[in-house]
C-alpha cells in the first residue's frame, strides 16, 4: 500500500480536517505541520484521481472542528495568564473521551495501526504552545516550566473563556545562607506541643483559656530565622505563601557565624519572579533588625530546595567549654589531638532520644583544636562530618560517645555557648551555578 492509498481510506470515512488527515502520517516527512502534511495529501488524491478539490476541515467529525482552534486556544491562555510573571511555560491538554474514541475509529476503519502518526493531545499542546511562546514572548519548558496551562476541551463550547484553561503557577526560588546571630531563636516556626500551635487550653470549667505552656501565642519562641526572612521575599514576589528551607539546622541556642547556612525560600504563585537580588537582600537584613543576616542571595531552580535538604555537610563549630574540675593546658592539649582526625562513635544523645531513631552511628572528627582559658574553662573548634554530635564530643553523653573530651580528661564537661562558623558541602562546593537561574 502507497501513502496515498492509506489517505484515501482515511478520507472515504467521512469529512476530515487536514489536521487529522495529516496527524495519521506524523512519523512522514519531517518540517511539516500536521495541518500541512493533511493538505498536500488531500491535493495529491484529488489529482491522481482526478476529482474536485474539497476542504472538509470545517465538518470533521473527529477533531469536532477543535485543531481550527488552536490561534483562539493560545490567545485564551495568554489572556488566562496575563498578570503572571514567567519566562518558561508548558501546555497540556484534557481531551473529551468523545474525541479520543474518533482517533481510534478513524484509525480502524482506514485500517491503519492503533500507533500510526501521533494522538489528538499531541499535536494539540504543541500547535497550542508554540503559539502561546510567540504570545507572550517566552519558552517551552518540559521539566519545570514556571507555569502550566491545562486546556480543558470542549467541542460543544462555542466561546472560549478564562474558564477553559486551567492555569498552573509553579513556584518560585530564592538561595542564600543566613547567619543567626542571636540565641534562643529557632530555625523555623515552632509550635508549642503542648497545645498543638492553637493557643488554647481547656479550663476547668470546660471553656478555653489561653495554654500556659505557652502563654496563649502557640509558639514556644516568638521568632524564627523563618519569620525573620520569608515576609520580605514573599511581600517582593507577590505570592501566596513562603515556605523556608534549610540545609539542616542548629540547636537554638547556637549562634550560626561564619559562612552562613545554605537555605531557600519557596514563595507559592508568585506573581513576579524577576526581583532586585541585591535590593531583596538589604530589605531582608533590615527586616531581620540584627537578628540575622543574609547573604549570597540568587534566583534559583526546584533542584535546589533537593539540594538543600539531602546537603551531605561538614561543618565546623566554635564552643565555650566548662570543666567540673580544673585541667591543666598539658591535659587539654593531649586530649585535643586525641580527638583531632579521630573516628567517633556515638549512640543516639539522649536530649534527642525522644525523636529520633536509638542507633550508633560512626563519624570522623576531622580537626579539632582549642586553648584553655583557665583551669576551669576552654574554648574548642571542630571541624566534623555532616551529623557529628558536638556537644556530646565534649561531654561523653554518659559514654554514649566514644571517646570524647570528659573521657580523655576523666572530668565532666559541658558545652555553654556553641556557634557554627561553616557548612560546607562534603565533595563539592555547594552553590553550583546548575542549580541556579542563568543570568540574564
Amino acid at each position: 500500500m502507497t501513502i496515498l492509498a492509506d489517505a484515501r481510506r482515511v478520507l472515504e470515512n467521512g469529512p476530515v480536517c487536514d489536521s487529522c488527515l495529516g496527524r495519521c502520517f506524523a512519523d512522514r516527512s519531517f518540517g511539516l505541520t500536521n495541518d500541512e502534511r493533511g493538505r498536500s495529501l488531500r491535493v495529491a488524491v484529488a489529482l491522481e484521481d482526478d476529482e474536485p478539490y474539497e476542504d472538509e476541515s470545517a465538518e470533521c467529525w473527529v477533531c469536532e472542528g477543535e485543531s481550527q482552534r488552536f490561534d483562539e486556544w493560545a490567545e485564551t491562555v495568554a489572556d488566562a495568564l496575563e498578570g503572571w510573571e514567567f519566562d518558561t511555560y508548558q501546555v497540556g491538554t484534557r481531551t473529551p473521551p468523545l474525541l479520543e474514541e474518533n482517533e481510534v475509529l478513524l484509525r480502524e476503519s482506514a485500517g491503519l495501526p492503533d500507533d500510526a502518526g501521533e494522538l489528538f493531545k499531541s499535536e494539540f499542546n504543541r500547535e497550542v504552545g508554540k503559539r502561546v511562546g510567540r504570545l507572550t514572548g517566552t519558552e517551552v519548558d518540559f521539566e519545570r516550566p514556571d507555569v502550566l496551562a491545562l486546556l480543558n476541551v470542549d467541542p460543544e463550547r462555542e466561546d472560549l473563556s478564562s474558564h477553559a484553561v486551567d492555569a498552573q503557577i509553579n513556584s518560585a526560588f530564592v538561595y542564600g545562607r543566613y547567619k543567626k546571630l542571636e540565641r534562643d531563636i529557632p530555625q523555623t516556626e515552632w509550635p508549642c506541643r503542648e497545645c498543638g500551635g492553637s493557643g488554647k487550653q481547656l479550663a476547668d470549667s470546660g471553656g478555653e483559656e489561653p495554654c500556659d505552656y505557652c502563654g496563649g501565642s502557640g509558639y514556644l519562641y516568638d521568632e524564627s530565622v523563618e519569620e525573620l526572612t520569608t515576609p520580605p521575599v514573599l511581600d517582593a514576589m507577590d505570592g501566596e505563601e513562603a515556605l523556608f528551607h534549610g540545609a539542616g539546622r542548629e540547636d537554638v541556642d547556637a549562634l550560626m557565624l561564619g559562612t552562613g547556612r545554605p537555605f531557600v525560600i519557596e514563595v507559592k504563585q508568585p506573581r513576579v519572579r524577576d526581583v532586585d537580588i541585591d535590593a531583596l537582600e538589604a530589605e531582608i537584613n533590615d527586616f531581620a533588625g540584627g537578628k540575622a543576616e543574609v547573604t549570597d542571595l540568587a534566583l534559583a531552580t526546584h533542584d535546589m530546595v533537593e539540594r538543600v535538604k539531602e546537603l551531605d555537610a561538614s561543618k565546623t563549630y566554635r564552643m565555650d567549654v566548662a570543666f567540673a574540675a580544673d585541667v591543666t593546658d598539658e591535659e587539654f592539649q593531649a586530649a585535643v589531638a586525641e580527638l583531632d582526625g579521630a573516628t567517633i562513635e556515638q549512640d543516639t544523645p539522649q536530649r534527642v532520644d525522644h525523636r529520633r531513631a536509638s542507633l550508633t552511628r560512626t563519624r570522623e572528627a576531622y580537626a579539632v583544636s582549642g586553648e584553655l582559658e583557665d583551669s576551669r574553662r576552654a574554648e574548642l573548634e571542630v571541624h566534623g562530618e555532616g551529623g557529628l554530635y558536638v556537644k556530646e564530643l565534649v561531654s561523653g553523653d554518659e559514654d554514649r560517645t566514644t571517646p570524647s573530651l570528659a573521657g580523655l580528661l576523666g572530668v565532666g564537661a559541658e558545652v555553654t555557648a556553641l556557634d557554627v562558623l561553616a557548612v560546607e558541602g562534603e565533595d563539592e562546593p555547594f552553590d553550583d551555578p546548575d542549580y541556579l537561574e542563568a543570568e540574564p
